[in-house]
């Protein structure tokens, strides 16, 4: 909620207060006395805690670092070299948009201002055609307010990520307006008493509470005993005031006593007037002739000025006499070196024509060497495609010559295999014939004897 306060209207700067550590700072007061208002812890102990804290502490930061926003603005050049583009392009983004919602807001200001003085026309149908063109350009505000809220949030974002430029600007940044360091002030007391509350427990809350229930009854014990000091108060005021109407009285006998001295002292004043008038009158013809004396003396200083005056005039003619030398002696070194100086310029003209033609021969033979670049480049490349491709072309000529030994040496030995195969089915064949003819011989025998 505070970023979106500060978002739409940045205050001016100051420099950059100390975070507060997440202890509890011991009260200058007796410590007997403010024992049931101290806490008895003096850290956080819990997580939520010290997360509250450390949220409430970042915000406290964010807040230090929006107010700063004015300043980078207003000292764009300045700050550009120190922070870089990127904070100071989305400073100057955000700079734009407050304008635009400032000049918005005042010119709707004004509209709404001349519609009130010209309230007496509201019937009119232009009246409400005004109305509704400055309703139109309400509804334009919260949109530009949302990108405000997210300029903010961006510029925010890029100066936290780079805490060293953080450093440098607070480093740069003039004192903090009032308004900014009231509403820092406001958040930093908010955090004390936050952490207050989170460091005491409910045992000490409620022995806090009974602590100031007891100081209210002797609040109102003491109260009693003030009204009735003060009703003696006022019963003294009253005697004080009778004797002051007492010396009013005495003062008053007086006064008409010194008006009565006065009238006496009236003549004694015209006395004393005309014997100062006689003493004016001495004074006056004594200052004549100091006047009279003064002349002769101003006379006689006079001539003297006019003899100095003669002496003088000779050594101010020698003195223009030498001037006049000097003089010409200078004009004689200048024209001097306005001749030297023309050498010197025509010299340089001529070796900058040298310098322009071998510029221009440079350009020529820089362009040839970047199509020579170019071409080579070009060769090179196709040099080391094509031994690419002789590289494939071998490997994949070794992969056929290794295909081709190995399918020859299967062949050979299913050839083998054959080979060995049919021997041993004719072999088979030979020896089952000379079975049968050894078994024919035998029935033919059998056959005989029979």
């Amino acid at each position: 909620m505070a970023l979106e306060a500060l978002g739409v209207a940045p205050l001016y700067q100051g420099p950059d207060i100390n975070r507060m550590k997440l202890t509890a700072e011991p009260s200058k007061k007796p410590a007997s006395l403010l024992k049931p208002l101290v806490p008895s812890k003096s850290k956080l102990t819990t997580i939520e805690a010290k997360r509250v804290m450390s949220v409430l502490d970042e915000t406290i930061h964010k807040v230090e670092l929006v107010t700063l926003l004015s300043y980078m603005a207003s000292n764009y050049e300045t700050l550009e070299g120190v922070l870089g583009q990127d904070i100071m392009k989305a400073v100057s983004e955000h700079e734009d948009l407050c304008r635009s919602l400032l000049d918005t807001v005042i010119y709707l200001q004004d509209k709404e201002r001349r519609l009130q003085e010209e309230e007496e026309y509201k019937e009119e149908g232009w009246f409400r055609d005004r109305i509704l063109s400055i309703e139109l350009q309400k509804s334009s505000l919260p949109p530009l307010m949302q990108q405000i809220k997210e300029s903010t949030k961006d510029t925010l974002r890029l100066l936290l990520n780079n805490p060293q430029a953080v450093r440098l600007l607070q480093t740069y940044t003039p004192s903090r307006s009032a308004e900014a360091q009231n509403f820092i002030d406001c958040l930093i007391e908010l955090r004390g008493f936050l952490f207050e509350k989170l460091l005491t427990g409910p045992v000490e809350a409620r022995d806090k509470s009974q602590f100031i229930q007891d100081i209210n009854r002797r609040n109102r014990r003491n109260q009693g005993i003030i009204d009735t000091l003060e009703n003696e108060l006022v019963a003294s005021v009253k005697n004080r005031d009778a004797e002051v109407e007492k010396e009013n009285f005495v003062i008053q006998e007086l006064k008409n006593h010194l008006h009565q001295v006065l009238k006496l002292s009236e003549n004694s004043l015209l006395r004393t007037k005309q014997e100062a008038k006689k003493q004016q009158k001495a004074d006056f013809r004594a200052s004549q002739a100091r006047v009279a004396k003064i002349q002769q003396e101003l006379l006689m200083l006079r001539s003297q000025y006019h003899n100095l005056v003669v002496e003088n005039r000779e050594a101010e003619q020698a003195l223009r006499k030498k001037k006049y030398r000097v003089e010409t002696e200078i004009e004689n070194w200048i024209q001097k070196y306005d001749m030297e100086m023309g050498e010197k310029q025509e010299e340089y003209e001529k070796l900058d024509i040298i310098h322009k033609e071998e510029k221009v021969q440079l350009e020529e033979l820089q362009q040839k060497h970047d199509v020579l670049v170019e071409e080579f480049s070009q060769i090179r490349a196709k040099r080391e495609v094509n031994a690419k491709k002789r590289l494939e072309a071998e490997q994949e000529m070794l992969r056929m010559v290794r295909a081709a030994t190995l399918i020859q040496a299967l062949w050979r030995g299913y050839l083998v295999r054959s080979m060995l195969k049919s021997r041993k089915k004719k072999r088979s064949k030979s020896k089952g014939r000379i079975k049968e003819k050894g078994k024919a011989k035998a029935k033919g025998k059998g056959k005989a004897k029979k």
